[in-house]
């Protein structure tokens, strides 16, 4: 195989997915070849749109914002933690985490629940327990991503107990987190399979935002295989 790159986004359009409460997404056409002599879209979307990153500062104003943080924190070499198979909300404890964290490491969190996209129960994904945002931190890994939802509990509708617990630990700690990934299977078996991992998860250049919406990409090379 050689090298192969994974793409691990969900494609922006009209009527996706967002958290509850967040803006609702539409793409579509403002000019049109047949009227103006070319293709535009118009774009009505949040930050938090789709595949995106969160910056600190998504939780807190004192914390840094998406153009204070250093290019080095939204890619490196990728360590998958396999969360498959729990059931709808549930807690992912701390056991579960994989060997190999450490600085500059991205630490992929699969639940499997981007099988979900677009359906009712999406927004019941598992997350990651306080104890183990701790233990990401403590690892010393900056840059986690999911392929869920968010790394928080999302309450089902008209529930009242809605929490920031994981975001809070990790932002709190200078920390990005990506969220809405999907195909992290693949980047599983590739990982299973021994192969090196890079992932990419740049944000567009949003000044002085919360957070912005990434084209997530695993970057697998079977030459290197990691022993």
């Amino acid at each position: 195989m050689g090298v192969e790159l994974l793409d691990l986004s969900v494609p922006i359009a009209t009527g996706m997915p967002v958290y509850p409460g967040d803006p609702e997404v539409e793409a579509v056409p403002a000019l049109t070849v047949a009227g103006s002599g070319v293709n535009v879209l118009r774009l009505h979307l949040g930050s938090q749109s789709g595949t995106h990153v969160d910056a600190p500062f998504h939780i807190d104003d004192s914390l840094p914002r998406l153009d204070e943080l250093p290019l080095s924190r939204f890619t490196g070499p990728a360590v998958v933690m396999d969360a498959r198979g729990l059931p709808p909300r549930t807690p992912i404890g701390p056991e579960l985490l994989p060997g190999g964290l450490g600085l500059g490491v991205v630490l992929l969190i699969a639940t499997g629940w981007s099988a979900h996209w677009g359906g009712d129960g999406y927004s019941a994904h598992p997350y990651p327990a306080v104890e183990t945002a701790k233990a990401i931190v403590a690892a010393g890994v900056r840059t986690v991503a999911i392929d869920a939802l968010s790394v928080d509990r999302t309450p089902p509708p008209g529930a009242d107990d809605f929490s920031l617990a994981a975001h809070r630990v990790l932002c709190g700690a200078g920390a990005v987190i990506g969220e809405n990934l999907t195909g992290l299977d693949r980047v599983l078996d590739a990982q299973d399979a021994g192969c090196a991992i890079d992932v990419s998860l740049f944000p567009i250049a949003l000044a002085g935002a919360d957070g912005a919406p990434v084209r997530a990409v695993a970057r697998v090379d079977d030459r290197a295989v990691l022993v």
